[in-house]
């Protein structure tokens, strides 16, 4: 049955976990829903467009060079076999839900099969190396990507176990961990891209393999040591430059920094190692305190795709890949399980209805793979790496695929339970339906966030539980039952017997807030942005007078706000501005601008931007000056 199917994400029973996910169908999102959707649309037209597009883009004919079954070159990417590894790991997850999907389940065995057949008789497995770069199999760790993509095969192959689909892709899958548990555990190597090792205790947690988890605590050991070739961009871009024990920032390419920290968190729960915990902690401290952008957004250098300086944020250069949001998403999963403080959920919220959400367009075929918090007027958008608008698909497609997976699987990062109780850290309506010591447990829930705060859940158990509800960190004043929610650790406690069912109100304030940056951030200095409870908001140019651009507007921070009518938009805002043109065309010297006309300015939910027409945007507004 699919409510029995572990989620993506499982500590064993003797991990130091703080909390317990739920199996992946004990929540139901209601289709109506903003998260339940878009779980539909991931469905119906997002992993059905992956699944084109590695045909259509060649990373499945990269497989078959290695078969036999087609020539010519190796297409885009070295490390492409990983789009469709991902891409399997969402079919997985997706036919958990629904099993009967027949078009689906052929794509995974099919590709499964293909897969098998690609793989070398000692369980080795990359098309690039196997067929381009023989003799340089492991000896290029620092951009092989050769680990990175078997981390991708082997979490597809977790999903394939968990989901009871794709018998052969966990058989390759093992093989090819076999074979890289023989290779490196008496060797001092480690990946240019971490991933390997998550992915290795997922698979421990699976098979019970102990040496998996050895092999993944030791890769973690040895980053620091300089052991990688950091000719490119340094041994920070890598993570190499200090052991993860030691390390006091997050720094260097963000997806592989916070895939890693991942990585630390899952080793750390699995052996009990405090101090391990403790490290990626401290991290976390560093990318929350002054390195991640108002969206939950991460990685404010192109060059890169790199952390910056404390409080180096650019709006406009925020390079913010899509896939660092969903690291961080992991990331924060894994540290609320370990520790059920509830900040790690609100980063988990910050990223998912903003960052991540935002970088698909709502036909779900059409994809952002940098999230900037300022397109301006005259941006060059020609090349990939910067567009003005969404696109189908990437020469390097590690996004799409990864969206994919993450919502397919969406439903497993609601609530979790602990002895005596039930925790719900994402509010949605819906339905969760789940045991907790024994007691039968389900909960209705009725609500329209993230547009509205009010969240009733009728809850119906076998027992007395606790039931804990997280209050944001942005929700003053919230009620519950009409008192004032008093919050320990970021979730207020309700303990009740629920034996005959009971109804519980959860009212979480959304009043549109000005929120004003750290007077470190220069890049936005006298600047103020605009929030309505998890949603961070944006002005877009589409909803500017003719003949106003969109730099030159400016807000009234004091002045209220109310809704604004904009089509198949639930909620927008207005507020007041002014106009403020420059005085001259002199690039320097121009002094202030010349104050203009007032003008009603119209803000949308930032994860919307973009859908009706390609056009300037930002998050940032300039205020007015009297």
């Amino acid at each position: 049955m699919t409510e029995r199917i572990l989620g993506p994400v499982h500590p064993t029973s003797a991990a130091t976990s703080a909390l317990r996910p739920l199996f992946l169908g004990a929540v139901a999102f209601a289709p109506d829903s903003l998260l339940g959707g878009w779980q539909e649309r991931n469905a119906s037209r997002t992993l059905p467009h992956c699944v084109e597009q590695l045909d259509a883009a060649g990373a499945l004919d990269n497989l078959r060079r290695v078969t036999g079954e087609v020539d010519g070159d190796h297409r885009n990417m070295w490390f492409a076999d990983s789009d469709v590894y991902k891409t399997l790991e969402a079919a997985a997850w997706q036919l958990g839900r629904n099993p009967g999907d027949a078009e689906l389940r052929a794509f995974l065995d099919t590709t499964a099969a293909l897969v098998a057949k690609a793989q070398e008789d000692d369980g080795y497995l990359n098309s690039y190396f196997t067929v381009d770069k023989p003799e340089l199999k492991w000896r290029e760790l620092h951009w092989s990507h050769e680990l990175y993509c078997a981390g991708h095969l082997i979490q597809a192959a977790v999903a394939a176990a968990r989901a009871g689909v794709g018998a052969q892709l966990v058989t390759v899958a093992r093989r090819f961990a076999d074979l890289i548990v023989e290779r490196f555990s008496s060797v001092d190597d480690v990946d240019g891209h971490p991933e390997i090792e998550t992915a290795l205790v997922e698979l421990y947690r699976v098979t019970g393999h102990r040496p998996y988890l050895d092999l993944a605590l030791r890769f973690l050991d040895l980053r620091g040591r300089g052991l990688l070739n950091g000719e490119r961009f340094g041994s920070r871009y890598l993570q190499d430059h200090v052991p993860v024990r030691e390390a006091g920032e997050v720094a260097g390419h963000v997806v592989r920094q916070l895939y890693l920290l991942a990585g630390v968190v899952d080793v750390a729960v699995e052996t009990r190692d405090d101090a391990l915990l403790d490290s990626a902690r401290r991290l976390w401290a560093d990318a929350f305190g002054a390195k991640t952008y108002l969206t939950g957004a991460q990685g404010s250098r192109h060059r890169d795709e790199a952390f910056g300086d404390p409080y180096e944020l650019p709006p406009d250069r925020a390079y913010g890949e899509t896939c660092a949001a969903i690291a961080s998403f992991q990331w924060n999963w894994r540290l609320l399980l370990a520790t059920g403080e509830g900040r790690y959920a609100d980063e988990m919220e910050r990223a998912l209805y903003n960052a991540i959400a935002g970088s698909t367009a709502l036909d779900g075929t059409h994809f952002f793979y940098a999230n900037p918090l300022h397109l301006r007027t005259g941006h060059d958008g020609s090349h990939e790496d910067a567009p003005s608008q969404r696109l189908p698909w990437y020469s390097c497609a590690c996004c799409p695929p990864n969206l994919a997976r993450l919502v397919a699987s969406l439903s497993g990062y609601v609530a979790t339970a602990d002895p005596g109780g039930l925790q719900v850290h994402l509010y949605t309506a819906g339905s969760i339906q789940t045991t907790v010591d024994g007691a039968d447990v389900r909960v209705e829930t009725r609500t329209g966030y993230p547009w509205d705060g009010r969240v009733e859940l009728t809850v119906t158990a076998s027992a007395p539980l606790m039931l804990s509800l997280r209050v944001p960190g942005w929700a003053e004043g919230a009620l519950i039952d009409g008192a004032p929610a008093e919050a320990r650790d970021g979730y207020a406690e309700v303990r009740r017997d629920w034996t005959g069912g009971a109804t519980v109100t959860l009212e979480l304030p959304m009043p549109a807030r000005v929120v004003r940056p750290h007077p470190r951030i220069d890049a936005v200095r006298g600047c103020v942005a605009v929030t309505r409870g998890p949603l961070v908001y944006c002005l877009e140019q589409a909803d500017l007078p003719d003949g106003v651009t969109l730099e030159d507007v400016r807000i009234d921070p004091a002045a209220p706000f109310s809704d604004g009518p904009v089509p198949d938009v639930p909620v927008a805002l207005t507020a007041r501005g002014r106009v403020e043109v420059p005085a001259s065309d002199e690039l320097y010297g121009a002094g202030a601008g010349v104050p203009g006309e007032p003008v009603e300015l119209t803000a949308v939910p930032y994860f919307l931007w973009g859908n009706r027409e390609p056009g300037p945007m930002r998050v940032w507004i300039p205020v007015v000056v009297e």
